[in-house]
């Protein structure tokens, strides 16, 4: 290991007591074709995600929610992500198995979209009023409660998830960098069909049950779009829990102990959790800040993406008059291409990696993210100085200029997916950590840069009159540092491969 990297097999490396054995003889190398079915739950997680992330915060508005404080309903992810996954990884390195974790998180994404999608009924029927620009504090209180439960049953599904892939990669560089592209393809192909369905405005004529007296048409949509969720999450966890066949975990990973305390078996999770920071090297820590600081950029777009297309370039606002919901469609739209660039950058992502180098790849994306999130800026101040209606539409080169940077993010969304976890989880193993554990660390540098935006973006964009763009603005200031950080104190050449036999 260079520029770095060496740190964690010198004081801290001597701080770990390794029990390895080479298994891939003994167990041969899982085929790289089951390793793909194993991935196909990318495609369940991610069909929710993007519903999620393209109609929920227009819908809580909908509800009666400010846009100012829209994004704190948000806090719920970084704030059960910050222990929530690095606890269920921990617990699966320790338990030997990640399919009873992934089920449970299935089965509790499930309760969660439907307490989201009839929230609104279950508001009526606990006494809201149905009536317009009326707050319905009953549904409301339904829907945190559900997004919350949502929010942790992602991370309970996620990180044992990105930790099996580990596991059955055997820190093996490359087959590590094409397990997560296969993780980021599925989650190109979920964003694809959950964008499209978002998209999609007469769901309530196919499913007519779903429009009540409570649920208007934009809520039957929303309700309908999560039972295909359902559907989809309960096929794709049935493909990958049937291929994945584990072996326990003590056959692939490292078990590790702290050589001046208690045993592990011994010491609390959080003990274990922030006594095992002492040990990461130089290089970890530098992949942790430049994922915190690309998060810290992505998070605004992620949380206002149709927002922003729905208010900032149609001018509409929620329950006044239909241009914030034909933005809102137009912005699903813009994600669903943003999805078909990010599945096919995964496909290319190992070439594109061995050619210059997963370093160099991070970096540039970073920029063009920075660079896209710019050109949203600009757009915006145009948009500005355009004068139209409120039943009139945007200018067409205005919303194609939109749907174009909306889909050059895909290319960067797939290196954000992929890359980062393969190095992650190759510097890791080297310094003995449990995969569970190591994806559990990674998430921390993720979740609280989204918690500075859940708490920070919706008071910044009120001072500024409103609109999206102050928080477009600091991300792009965001990935830009964090596109130079990775190309200027990255190590370029990735860890040493552990040498591998295949039966």
């Amino acid at each position: 290991m260079t520029n770095g990297s060496g740190s964690g097999s010198g004081s801290g490396g001597e701080a770990l007591h390794h029990h390895h054995h080479d298994h891939d003889h003994d167990h041969g190398v899982v085929p790289l074709r089951r390793v793909f079915r194993v991935a196909t739950i990318a495609c369940g997680i991610q069909f929710g995600w993007a519903l999620q992330l393209s109609l929920l915060t227009p819908y809580v508005q909908e509800l009666g929610v400010s846009h100012a404080w829209a994004s704190l309903v948000w806090l719920c992810g970084p704030l059960s992500g910050f222990l929530v996954q690095p606890l269920v990884g921990h617990a699966s390195d320790r338990f030997g198995r990640r399919s009873p974790f992934i089920f449970s998180g299935a089965a509790s994404i499930v309760l969660a979209v439907l307490a989201i999608g009839f929230s609104s009924d279950i508001g009526r029927a606990l006494g809201d009023q149905r009536a317009a620009h009326r707050p319905r504090p009953r549904a409301v209180v339904v829907f945190v409660v559900g997004f919350w439960l949502l929010d942790l049953a992602n991370n309970l599904t996620q990180g044992p998830c990105r930790a099996l892939l580990a596991d059955l990669t055997k820190s093996d560089r490359r087959r590590a960098r094409v397990a997560y592209a296969y993780y980021s393809f599925f989650m190109g192909v979920g964003n694809v069909l959950g964008y499209a369905t978002g998209s999609y405005s007469r769901w309530f004529t196919i499913f007519p049950f779903t429009l009540t007296s409570s649920c208007g048409v934009s809520c039957a949509n929303l309700k309908s779009a999560f039972l295909l969720h359902i559907a989809c999450l309960i096929s794709t966890a049935f493909l990958s829990l049937s291929a994945s066949q584990q072996v326990p975990l003590t056959q692939f990973q490292f078990q590790f102990q702290f050589r001046d305390e208690m045993n592990p078996s011994e010491q609390t999770f959080l003990c274990q959790l922030f006594g095992s920071f002492k040990y990461l090297s130089r290089s970890i820590w530098i992949i942790l800040f430049v994922t915190a600081l690309m998060w810290l950029g992505w998070m605004p777009f992620i949380l206002f993406d149709t927002d922003w297309m729905g208010r900032d370039i149609y001018k509409g606002n929620p329950n006044q008059g239909q241009n914030y919901y034909l933005g809102v469609r137009m912005g699903a739209l813009g994600l669903m291409l943003n999805s078909v660039v990010l599945g096919l950058a995964s496909v290319l992502m190992d070439r594109l990696c061995k050619k210059w180098g997963s370093t160099l790849v991070w970096g540039l994306s970073n920029i063009l993210t920075s660079l896209c999130f710019v050109t949203m800026v600009i757009i915006s101040t145009l948009v500005k100085h355009i004068k139209f209606s409120v039943n009139d539409l945007p200018p067409n080169g205005i919303v194609i200029s939109s749907l174009v940077t909306f889909t050059l993010l895909g290319f960067p969304l797939a290196v954000a997916y992929s890359i980062p976890y393969s190095m992650i989880s190759c510097h890791a193993e080297q310094l003995g950590l449990g995969q569970g554990l190591s994806m559990g660390i990674m998430n921390l540098a993720i979740v609280l840069p989204q918690v500075v935006v859940s708490m920070g973006s919706g008071p910044l964009d009120a001072l500024f009159g409103g609109g999206n763009s102050p928080a477009f603005a600091v991300g792009a200031i965001a990935t830009f540092a964090s596109g130079l950080l990775a190309i200027l104190a990255l190590p370029r050449s990735p860890p040493v491969e552990r040498p591998r036999t295949d039966a």
